[in-house]
């Protein structure tokens, strides 16, 4: 198959009326001239190849006035389209990943929210076969080893110190498929805990913390090399308390999530921390929760009862904030008209830097040669016309073959 005529989003900037072969589920060929503007450097080399002629029968795709972007990569999403990952039911959590694919999110984590740990060996076993099959990339344990004081819509009931034991408990459950763990480096048992997580191949996010900014630190030195949503859940910046977000924002190995829905974090401040830590340290993400797609209305958010109005989900006992119903797709629209990012930023931060930050770079994120050919066909308007994953088209609006 041969995608032509659109403008393309590549690693080294904007291609024109360009052209990409796909064969199987591999893009093996893009070629195209470069735009003038926003062209950015690319640490990986030129997505530029060969012009893409085709082969005697080869299915044309004619995506004239489109734009083409890399599928969207999301690594904290618990739920949407009425399902959650935390129900512990494989078919509600299939419709999670489908209704997300369906705006553009090609690659996602399956978040859980803290519990029990017997209610997270049952909600980890649920999903394994989801993440064997290739539907999630893997699960996000956001909890339970966060800290009270920055809870927001986590259960205090079944919040602990970190726990080796309990760790390998659920790595064996999950047979390996445990991606990314979120836990507060001031707690005790920490530290040797974001060791053993990094060194089991699990990456080591820091939130839900009420860190000073030496801890922080400590929690980075141990192997932690993401910020669970920036400035939510944690610390608020102090001139003389500094806390855990400059810690993250100044150490450039740290990726660092942003929700940028409008209501977690002001359109100024994301713009702020963008220009300012480059376009390949930020992590947009949903957060999303079961109402994503659905409505206000009461839902449940593991053990806790969350009321959305107006699109905002917050608990129904306290008022804080419970995810969102975000979609990447929005996300990535709001951070070019809202935020004023430029195209190939906000490709890079839907699709690049969360790839990366899952050691996926090989294998998705980009629209370069040699990886999966996960793709985000685009309206004017940056709505989604149609999307591709591992060769093949999966939701369309726009264009036919």
């Amino acid at each position: 198959m041969i995608l032509t005529g659109a403008k393309v989003v590549t690693l080294a900037g904007i291609l024109d009326d360009a052209s990409i072969r796909i064969e199987g589920d591999r893009i093996t060929a893009v070629d195209g001239p470069h735009s003038a503007v926003e062209s950015i450097s690319d640490p990986v080399g030129s997505a530029a190849g060969k012009p893409a002629q085709p082969l005697s029968g080869e299915i044309r795709v004619d995506l004239s006035g489109y734009q083409v972007v890399p599928g969207y990569v999301d690594i904290h999403v618990h739920g949407g389209g009425g399902g959650s990952y935390s129900s512990g039911n494989g078919d509600k959590a299939r419709t999670v990943a489908q209704f997300h694919l369906a705006h553009g999110t090609t690659t996602s984590l399956a978040s859980l929210v803290s519990a029990s740990m017997e209610d997270l060996v049952r909600q980890v076993t649920a999903l394994v076969p989801l993440a064997e099959d290739g539907i999630v990339a893997g699960i996000h344990l956001e909890g339970p080893y966060i800290s009270p004081a920055r809870r927001g819509a986590h259960d205090p009931a079944v919040l602990r110190d970190p726990s080796l034991d309990e760790f390998d408990r659920l790595l064996d459950a999950s047979h390996g498929t445990i991606r990314m763990i979120t836990l507060a480096p001031e707690l005790p048992g920490a530290l040797p805990f974001i060791e053993k997580a990094t060194a089991r191949g699990v990456v080591a996010a820091i939130g839900h913390t009420d860190a000073t900014y030496a801890q922080t630190r400590d929690g980075i030195a141990a192997g932690a090399r993401v910020g669970t949503h920036l400035f939510n859940a944690m610390r608020g910046l102090h001139h003389r308390e500094p806390g855990p977000i400059p810690a993250l924002i100044e150490e450039p190995h740290v990726i660092l999530e942003l929700i940028n829905d409008g209501v977690h974090v002001h359109e100024a401040v994301a713009r702020l921390v963008a220009n300012g830590v480059g376009h390949d340290r930020l992590a947009l993400v949903t957060d999303a929760m079961a109402a994503t797609g659905i409505g206000d209305g009461t839902y449940r958010l593991g053990s806790m009862t969350v009321r959305v109005e107006n699109g905002v989900a917050r608990l129904t006992e306290g008022g804080a904030i419970a995810g969102s119903t975000l979609t990447m797709d929005a996300a990535f629209r709001r951070f070019v008209d809202s935020v004023g990012m430029p195209l190939a930023t906000a490709a890079r931060a839907a699709a690049t830097t969360p790839s990366r930050a899952l050691g996926l770079e090989a294998q998705t994120g980009a629209i370069t040669q040699g990886l999966r050919a996960d793709l985000v066909v685009l309206n004017a308007d940056l709505t989604v016309a149609r999307v591709m994953r591992a060769g093949r088209w999966v939701s369309s609006s726009g264009p036919a073959n």
